[in-house]
This record gives C-alpha cells, structure tokens and sequence, in this order.
C-alpha cells in the first residue's frame, strides 16, 4: 500500500497564512513560521482593538462634551446628572455631535440641566 503524502493540504494551509502576512515587514510575510506567528498576534491585536475602539470614542465623546459644558458653565458630571434630573435621556454620542456642530442646540440642554440642577 502506498504512502499518503499531505503535500497539496499543507501547502494550501501555508498559502493561505503567507497571504495573510502579505505587506508584513522583513521575513515575516515570506517565512511560513515567522508569519504564522505574527498572524496570530494580529488576529489578537484585532479582537482586542475592537474593544477599544469602543473605549477610545466613549473617551472622545466625554472629552468634547465636557468641553462645551464648561462654555456653558457646567462641569461633565452636573451637566450629565442634570440631564438625568430632567429625564432627558440622549447618548454621549448624540451630546458630542450636538456640541460639535450646534452649539446653540447643546447650550438648551445646559439650561435645562442648570435648571433641574437648582431644584
């Protein structure tokens, strides 16, 4: 009985890592070991960034809106808890756009907090 050779499953396995590493620096986007390392850690690096581009835009929104609360007289923890007073439930995001693009829109919202605040 002959042999079975696994040539063609092996490099059809290899290919596709070395595809992945394609544009990688120096040896690891041609060595099979050293790209498959690195593949490796860039699916980790990806799975972990996800996340964090969730932290770093909460982190952006905070830091716009505390910006333009303090224009209005306001610190980012009063204008947040006077919004909640006032039952006015818009996302950071949608605050930070607001800040961002209309001023005018942002700053009704600082007064009804300053407003639910003084009660």
């Amino acid at each position: 009985m002959p042999r079975v050779k696994g040539g063609t499953v092996t490099r059809k396995r290899r290919k596709k890592v070395l595809k992945l590493a394609k544009g990688y620096y120096g040896s690891k986007h041609t060595l099979y070991k050293v790209a498959n390392q690195q593949v490796m850690k860039s699916y980790n690096y990806a799975y972990r960034d996800r996340r964090q581009k969730k932290r770093d835009f909460r982190k952006l929104w905070v830091t716009r809106i505390n910006a333009a609360a303090r224009m209005n007289g306001l610190s980012y923890s009063r204008l947040m808890h006077g919004l909640k007073l006032a039952g006015i439930e818009v996302n950071r995001k949608m605050l930070a756009e607001l800040a961002v693009s209309d001023a005018n829109a942002f700053a009704e919202l600082a007064n009804v907090a300053k407003q639910n605040l003084s009660k």
